[in-house]
């Protein structure tokens, strides 16, 4: 992980000026808004760079977001776009707010960690997320390492089998709302929503 924060340090302008903005993650967003618990409109954003598009969405939908990045370039950037925002240095790994999110967020990050460490950050999602807090994040389709490129340098993903993450989910008290797998209409992205069960 320390590479990865390294990469994304060194290259923040380079990977905001690049990042995709189309939309395609809006409906898996709306989804969340929907899915929301009653109460405080709260989103922890994991790996929440600089802020685009992600966070924006639910800044703009008037909720309360508070972003940790490794990357404090990123966060730079986050923070001067959206000051009424919390924006946190953290590894996500060790993340312990001593609060919890009426849903949590990891689009497009926690693929960046190893195998185990995913596996670990199950622990850090249901004790982040409020009774029926939605978690949303993305992974690979497949079990496997492999590397994708930040503004030209490559950069580690890798990613569970589906049953794994299935099986992590349910070991969490999370219960699955929705599996899509390499949605053409949202870049090929694979993407998991859950629920923390009361």
């Amino acid at each position: 992980m320390d590479e990865v924060a390294r990469i994304y340090e060194a290259h923040a302008v380079g990977y905001d000026r690049a990042r995709d903005r189309s939309g395609t993650e809006t409906p898996y967003l709306r989804r969340v808004l929907d899915e929301m618990p009653a109460g405080p409109a709260t989103v922890l954003d994991l790996g929440c760079g600089a802020g685009e598009p992600v966070a924006r969405f639910f800044v703009e939908a008037g909720c309360a977001v508070t972003g940790v990045d490794v990357a404090p370039a990123m966060l730079a950037i986050a923070r001067a776009r959206f000051p009424g925002g919390t924006w946190l240095t953290h590894d996500m790994r060790s993340l312990a707010l001593g609060r919890r999110f009426a849903a949590v967020v990891g689009w497009d990050s926690v693929f960046h960690l190893r195998r185990d460490e995913q596996r670990a950050m199950f622990a850090v999602f249901r004790d982040h997320l409020a009774p029926g807090g939605v978690l949303l994040f993305t992974s690979g389709h497949l079990d496997g390492e492999t590397t994708g490129t930040v503004d030209g340098e490559r950069v580690y993903h890798a990613s569970l089998a589906p049953a794994a993450y299935a099986a992590l989910l349910a070991a969490h008290d999370l219960e699955l709302l929705l599996h899509r797998v390499r949605d053409p209409d949202c870049g090929e992205h694979t993407v998991w929503m859950a629920r923390r069960m009361a």
